[in-house]
């Protein structure tokens, strides 16, 4: 019984139980064939290390060959069309960052968006990254600089709507700043131009951040979780100036819309008896600072309705469209 469950009817999402009950059970036979998990984005990031951490599970758990396909492009819009079109019965699944699902379908009104949620996977805490001579060095004093100069604080995105972009888009939002936005390829790029001097601030995640900030090459002004983190207890978290405030960007896996409930639920228990492992979590899941965000199905899409609700405002607010 196949319906829309992508976020241009999101609506849809809060009756994902109901919508798969429908299904026959076939988990028992599932998966009969080579599973592909499709990242929409170049290798070597969050998204192809957790598909790939995925996959081999699926491998060792069901004895089934999983490719993992890197199809990257059109703001992962590219890789998301494959699996938003392919035959709805679990054997093409997409690991993809938010996005897909809560950026891309405000910026892009026709963008494919046919998925069942499986589960969240990872969260990433994004650190602000300043260069040393950024004259600021808390987030109320770049606060209080942006306000004596407006537009001339320029920071670095992985892109237009990337996590780079939107989280300081809703800064600015929030503290009622303006800031100048430049697009990369990439947050590698944008984070080297902020370690040049050619630009004075990144948000980018963690893992990136905290090396040359330990190292004295830039200096982070605050951390986007919720409360500070035990391993930078120095770095203040933006929302104690700004109360509200997160910066993180995610990560979760999905499927095509109208597979079957059992065959979700098959996959959903694989991939929490993966992150229930410690030893999984110890090698994967600690070293990056990224925090676990496995649920249900039925919470995760609920999670991506309140999620794109939030951000469709900010980019609305904003005045962020595509290009």
């Amino acid at each position: 019984m196949p319906a829309r469950l992508g976020v241009f009817s999101l609506g849809a999402l809060g009756l994902l139980g109901c919508l798969l009950a429908a299904n026959p059970v076939q988990a028992q036979s599932y998966p009969a064939r080579p599973i592909t998990i499709v990242v929409p984005a170049a290798p070597g990031g969050v998204s192809d290390t957790m598909a790939r951490l995925v996959a081999q599970r699926f491998t060792t758990a069901w004895g089934q060959q999983v490719i993992v396909e890197n199809r990257g492009g059109a703001n992962h819009a590219i890789g998301a069309a494959m699996v938003g079109k392919a035959a709805p019965d679990g054997h093409s699944m997409m690991v993809a960052a938010e996005t897909v699902f809560v950026i891309n379908p405000t910026l892009h009104s026709k963008l494919p968006n046919d998925f069942a949620p499986i589960t969240g996977l990872v969260r990433i805490n994004q650190g602000l990254l300043a260069h040393p001579s950024l004259p600021a060095n808390t987030i109320a004093e770049l606060i209080a600089l942006a306000k004596q100069k407006p537009g001339e604080i320029t920071y670095g995105s992985s892109g237009l709507g990337a996590a780079g972009h939107v989280n300081v888009a809703l800064l600015e939002s929030m503290a009622n700043i303006k800031l100048t936005p430049v697009h990369y390829r990439g947050a590698t790029p944008a984070l080297n131009d902020v370690l040049a001097g050619h630009i004075m601030l990144t948000s980018v995640s963690l893992s990136a951040s905290v090396p040359p900030h330990r190292a004295g090459l830039a200096k982070m002004l605050a951390v986007g979780s919720a409360k500070r983190l035990p391993q930078i207890p120095e770095v203040p978290t933006t929302a104690e100036t700004v109360p509200g405030y997160e910066a993180v960007t995610w990560f979760g896996l999905f499927t095509t819309t109208g597979t079957p409930r059992d065959v979700i639920g098959k996959i959903n228990a694989e991939v929490r008896a993966l992150f229930a492992d410690q030893a999984f979590l110890d090698r994967a899941i600690v070293p990056g600072m990224f925090e676990p965000m496995v649920s249900s199905p039925e919470q995760f899409a609920e999670f991506i309705k309140s999620d794109s609700a939030k951000w469709s405002k900010v980019l609305r607010e904003a005045n962020i469209k595509a290009d």
